[in-house]
């Protein structure tokens, strides 16, 4: 590539950092190459499946028991692939999320348990993907549900105070990074993480008849985010800073 590129490479990493996607793939789809370049940087990750997936088929007569468990499988060996410590199912139903109070205090119980520095999530803002297609209710429904647990409910130790009394203290995230953004503000570079993320989609058997056709999207809007840093593929997020950095961060 030639010339200057518009943007710097974002190279803050976060020590502990959890992802909460509505289903299963999403994760996968989004910053799992940023999550394996962290990863292998030295963080440590935890992901979070508000869903199991189970209307993720294109046959009314599957059973959606049968297929949540398959896609929560396939879930778990994708996440083996990025290196994620741990995978939490919350088993809300899919395509009915709601980012209610049942769900924060869930993610709440979640980011007070792990207690990451940042948390990646879906971008509640984005409707529409430009002119590319509609998100999904469930994507909306799981980043606000995120953000909301993120800030200000899990470093409130009054809102669900039951949790704080039985040992899970207060935890202040510090910053969010939403993905499937229209308004990304921040570029990772993925080149070298970026097969790693297609070895993880390819775990999700169940959701594809044609990987090759995914895989080379996937590949294509990489390249595309990476012309901002000018490099071979990037992760483009949105970055919400809710505490700044202390000296020596």
């Amino acid at each position: 590539m030639s010339g200057a590129a518009p943007h710097e490479p974002h190279v803050w990493r976060p020590s502990r950092f959890m992802v909460i996607a509505a289903h299963p793939d999403d994760a996968d789809f989004g910053p799992a190459a940023t999550a394996a370049r962290w990863i292998d940087a030295g963080s440590t990750g935890w992901l979070v499946c508000c869903t199991s997936g189970d209307q993720g088929g294109e046959d009314a007569d599957l059973d959606p028991l049968e297929l949540a468990a398959r896609r929560e499988r396939e879930q778990r060996a994708a996440a083996d692939v990025i290196g994620y410590a741990g995978v939490t199912f919350l088993h809300g139903p899919d395509g009915a999320l709601a980012n209610d109070l049942a769900l924060r205090e869930q993610l709440v119980r979640e980011i007070r348990t792990f207690r990451p520095d940042a948390v990646l999530a879906t971008d509640p803002e984005t409707v529409f993907h430009g002119a590319r297609g509609v998100n999904h209710t469930d994507h909306r429904a799981a980043g606000l549900a995120a953000v909301d647990a993120a800030y200000p409910a899990s470093r409130n130790p009054m809102a669900f105070p039951w949790l704080a009394r039985s040992g899970l203290a207060s935890h202040r995230v510090r910053r969010l990074y939403l993905f499937w953004s229209n308004q990304p503000d921040v570029w990772i570079d993925i080149s070298a993480a970026l097969e790693r993320k297609l070895d993880a989609l390819r775990a999700h058997e169940s959701q594809f008849e044609a990987f090759e056709d995914v895989a080379e999207r996937v590949r294509s809007r990489a390249a595309e985010a990476g012309m901002a840093i000018a490099t071979a593929a990037a992760d483009a997020l949105r970055l919400i800073v809710i505490d700044p950095d202390e000296e020596g961060d």
